[in-house]
């Protein structure tokens, strides 16, 4: 099956890299020297320049321009695509169906993990394009279905923005080491293993769980959650997921 991607962004790339390994993947942009640089970068896809009417009959698209972006983008498009697969944050399906014809539309969240298929896809839509929609995401990582778009823009602020929020704690887990003593390369070193060991307890074990089987009673574990607790980390990934949130509605509602 060959795959449309109109966008020639980060999110662009990281889906061509994870997808062309198992379906015919092209990339639609505007700008003409970063398509170059991608099929450099990506030599099996193929690269276009959108033309002023690019005709997208019978396609299979996966729309990953900016929000911003949609109605400029759409103007663009002639005919009628098979399937629109969005990954614009926000926008609604009755957005889409407004300004881009197409058969079925899917909205899908996948994360920059697409890349190396990591990434955990969120998508909802059209019944019908289900099963195709599953399948396609689960080449780059794990997907999930979810009942309303509501709900998958809850999701976007765990899936889509999580990588950015794990990055910060990422970072400064490495800082505290590297301001303890440690050298930087041993203290990425460690991180890195820490997320990735972290990610496999998760699969069986409750974060609480596991946060009780390494906290002894005044233990070191112990010391550090304290300081944590003051510093409002709990309460400040609650907020930045719902802050999140918010501004997928808000991007919905222009």
């Amino acid at each position: 099956m060959k795959l449309t991607l109109i966008g020639n962004g980060f999110m662009a790339q990281a889906l061509a890299r994870g997808l062309v390994n198992n379906f015919e993947v092209e990339i639609i942009g505007r700008d003409e020297k970063k398509l170059h640089d991608i099929k450099t970068k990506i030599p099996n896809i193929e690269v276009k320049v959108m033309s002023d009417a690019e005709n997208i009959t019978d396609k299979n698209i996966i729309f990953c321009v900016k929000p911003y972006a949609l109605q400029s983008v759409a103007a663009r498009l002639e005919g009628q695509a098979n399937i629109i697969f969005s990954i614009l944050a926000g926008t609604t399906i009755d957005s889409l169906k407004k300004q881009i014809k197409s058969k079925f539309y899917i909205r899908s969240m996948p994360n920059v993990a697409a890349s190396v298929l990591g990434s955990t896809t969120t998508i909802t839509g059209d019944k019908e394009a289900k099963n195709l929609a599953m399948e396609l995401f689960n080449h780059i990582g794990k997907t999930v279905w979810v009942n309303t778009e509501n709900q998958l823009d809850i999701a976007t602020a765990v899936a889509g923005s999580g990588p950015a929020f794990l990055s910060l704690i990422a970072e400064s887990l490495s800082d505290g080491a590297v301001k303890a003593g440690l050298e930087r390369q041993i203290s990425n070193e460690l991180v890195q293993g820490l997320l990735s060991g972290y990610a496999k307890l998760l699969e069986t074990s409750h974060p609480a769980i596991i946060k009780d089987s390494v906290m002894s009673p005044g233990g070191t574990t112990a010391a550090g959650m304290g300081k944590l607790e003051e510093g409002a980390v709990r309460d400040s990934m609650i907020k930045a997921i719902e802050a999140a949130y918010e501004k997928a509605c808000e991007i919905g509602k222009k």
